[in-house]
């Protein structure tokens, strides 16, 4: 019989409503039960492509002996991350502090006043490797909890009396100046694998944010050696593993320095982040390989993400059906050499084996390699490749497909709209534009309600119970600040405006510094707080951004003074650990530069010399700048006020810092003016 999940919108929550668990969702009633009945919390928290959350669930939660125990000595309450990420964000702060580690599954018990006091990650069904077993600790734990109350109040209070205490440096409330910049450039230098690209050692992650810095910083000051990284990383992850060498898109990180063997999820906020990244490395250089990738990714989201209702689904899962009915991580995207001959023949596989790395002995499990791109002298014909490429992907569409988590956030879809938008715009393809036009409807339609209030996620058109979090409505406002750019459309940046009001309104310190949640959202036993930029930007870097730019559109004096206090905590921590704040760090090269604001004014869009005006505008490389476009006269967007054509011509103006350029009818003055390189 299903248990109270069964009526969640959550993949991840709906995934477990058959466990003979009695699963509560996170809710006021979970905790009125654990003290109507004097029993301790457990809290597990994972989301629905984490493989060590599949694994947990199927030794113990599927475990009728371990739900009975359970069941009589515990509430049991299951939160999907992504649903609840200050839920999250609060307990994984105790993990970290507790155990110097955190994870997925996060497993967290609970007193009936939701204070920690006992903490771990994954439990094994039976000890293994110095871990005790999850019936060892919910022994010891119902144990405490009977046996020693006292002792396990004291733990608690402290847990919460400490995070309490954890108090962040904000700066002094500036942007970082040009000292700071050239600092985190330092750092980068320091931390950067010139051998294979990237940062840091194995387990690798994408530093998409950094890399977006690294660009803006080499657009601003010209400094090779930042744009030598961000060229030579972009490449490395191009042709490891970590990219789908056939069906395009990138997985969660590489398990090994050489970006060989991925965890093999894919999310949209790491699809979303790279399309754009790559589509500005294109910009930058001009790189074939970089336009590839920008839009096989957007493609990718385009096929296998989006949603009927128009919306990206969350992530693809990391393991599928092997084709024995056994689930096994990467079963869908591993080849071995007789998989190819099977698909290709022998002559076709020998050269597929060739391109793509694949060996006898394999790259990864049981004699099977993952698609990459190693650096070769062999010439390859070029339409070969391309043939034998779409005939393994078609092959591949007939193994059973991994699960997909239908899930919509907000979040995430605002960078799949800012990705989409560009890239369409970049590289002709109106279909992209039409897709993050779709996603962005979407989230008005759904996600908004009357006051311009955010819900976090949806799924099959029916919207979720969770408020959205400043990311939501930092990263949304980016998404549609991007379509404002990209379409003219002014009623984008109307809708960025009401997102960032409550930006203003209810997510902002009197210091200026920014919390996660809302002032009148739930309270927890702290107010999550994260200006830190991990697998997508934080919140407050994010609502930096986004202010900015809202403030370059409209002339916002208040928008503007916010983001400048906002990026304070980046001259705190620009310096000390770039790698953490790499979207704050890329915000600041915008604030440092102006941004430009660039106005086009010309007959309707359509019109050849307007549209070539437009499109010199977007593909400037100067950080961070805005574009608007329109009809002369019109009042779609601020920046069109007063401004006239030349001598009957479509014009475009460039101010930066309160000063403006003389107004330009030749595209490559404006390229100029802007930076970037000549464009077909």
């Amino acid at each position: 019989m299903p248990n109270r999940l069964a009526h969640e919108t959550s993949p991840y929550l709906l995934q477990h409503a058959d466990n003979p668990v009695d699963w509560w969702p996170w809710s006021a009633e979970a905790f009125e039960e654990a003290r109507k009945t004097n029993k301790p919390v457990l809290l597990s928290v994972g989301y629905a492509s984490c493989h060590w959350c599949h694994v947990m669930a199927h030794e113990s939660f599927e475990d009728r002996a371990t739900a009975e125990f359970l069941n009589e000595h515990f509430v049991s309450v299951k939160v999907d991350r992504e649903e609840r990420p200050d839920v999250d964000a609060v307990y994984m702060e105790a993990v970290q502090a507790a155990t110097g580690q955190g994870g997925w599954p996060m497993t967290v018990f609970l007193t009936p006043e939701a204070e920690p006091f006992y903490f771990g990650t994954y439990f094994p069904p039976s000890p293994r490797q110095g871990m005790p077993s999850f019936r060892q600790v919910l022994e010891g734990v119902r144990a405490a909890w009977s046996d020693r109350r006292d002792e396990v109040a004291e733990v608690a209070g402290k847990i919460v009396r400490d995070l309490a205490g954890r108090e962040i440096s904000y700066g002094d409330s500036q942007a970082p100046g040009e000292e700071q910049l050239a600092a985190a450039l330092l750092g980068l230098t320091r931390e950067y694998d010139a051998q294979r690209g990237g940062f840091g050692g194995a387990p690798k992650f994408p530093p998409s944010m950094v890399v977006e810095f690294l660009l803006r910083h080499h657009a601003r000051t010209g400094a090779e050696g930042a744009l030598q990284m961000a060229q030579d990383t972009c490449e490395r992850m191009a042709r490891g593993g970590i990219h789908d060498q056939l069906g395009g898109g990138f997985a969660r990180y590489s398990v090994d320095r050489d970006w060989i063997v991925p965890h093999f999820e894919k999310m949209l906020y790491d699809n979303a982040l790279l399309c754009r990244v790559y589509a500005h490395l294109w910009r930058a250089t001009g790189s074939d390989l970089a336009r590839r990738v920008a839009l096989d990714t957007a493609d990718f989201m385009v096929r296998e993400l989006r949603t009927a209702e128009g919306g990206f689904a969350s992530a693809l899962d990391a393991d599928s059906d092997d084709g024995t009915g056994k689930h096994v991580e990467g079963a869908y995207y591993a080849w071995t050499p007789e998989q190819l001959r099977a698909v290709l023949g022998e002559q076709d596989a020998e050269l597929a084996a060739q391109y793509f790395g694949v060996t006898e002995e394999g790259t990864f499990e049981h004699g099977q390699s993952v698609l990459q791109l190693p650096q070769q002298e062999t010439v390859f014909d070029a339409e070969k490749v391309e043939s034998i490429r779409r005939r393994l992907f078609d092959a591949r569409a007939e193994r059973p497909a991994p699960g997909r988590d239908d899930k919509v956030v907000a979040a995430w879809n605002g960078l799949a709209i800012a990705a989409l938008a560009e890239t369409g715009a970049y590289f002709g393809r109106p279909d992209l534009v039409d897709a993050a036009l779709g996603a962005a409807d979407l989230l008005v339609r759904l996600h908004l309600d009357e006051q311009a209030r955010l819900s976090r996620t949806s799924k099959d058109g029916q919207v979720g119970a969770n408020a959205g979090v400043l990311e939501d409505y930092a990263d949304v406002a980016e998404g549609f600040l991007a379509l404002a750019s990209v379409t003219g459309e002014g009623v984008w940046l109307d809708f960025a405006g009401f997102l960032l009001d409550h930006v203003l309104t209810r997510f902002t310190g009197p210091d200026g510094a920014l919390f996660d949640t809302a002032a009148d959202a739930e309270r927890l036993i702290r107010r999550p707080q994260d200006p830190t930029d991990n697998a997508v930007p934080s919140g407050w870097t994010a609502a930096a951004g986004a202010l900015l730019s809202y403030a370059a559109q409209t002339g916002s004096e208040p928008h503007r003074e916010a983001a400048r206090k906002a990026l304070g905590v980046v001259k705190a921590l620009g310096p000390r650990v770039p790698r953490f704040v790499g979207w704050g760090l890329a915000v600041a090269e915008a604030f440092l530069d102006g941004p430009r604001e660039v106005a086009v004014v010309g007959p309707a869009a359509a019109d050849e010399a307007t549209r070539a005006l437009h499109r010199t505008a977007l593909l400037g490389t100067a950080p961070g700048a805005v574009v608007a476009v329109g009809a002369p006269g019109g009042d779609e967007l601020p920046l069109l006020a007063d401004r006239v054509l030349v001598e009957g011509r479509p014009t475009a103006y460039v101010c930066r810092h309160f000063t403006c350029d003389a107004p330009t009818t030749d595209a490559e003055a404006l390229r100029a003016a802007l930076g970037g390189r000549p464009v077909g």
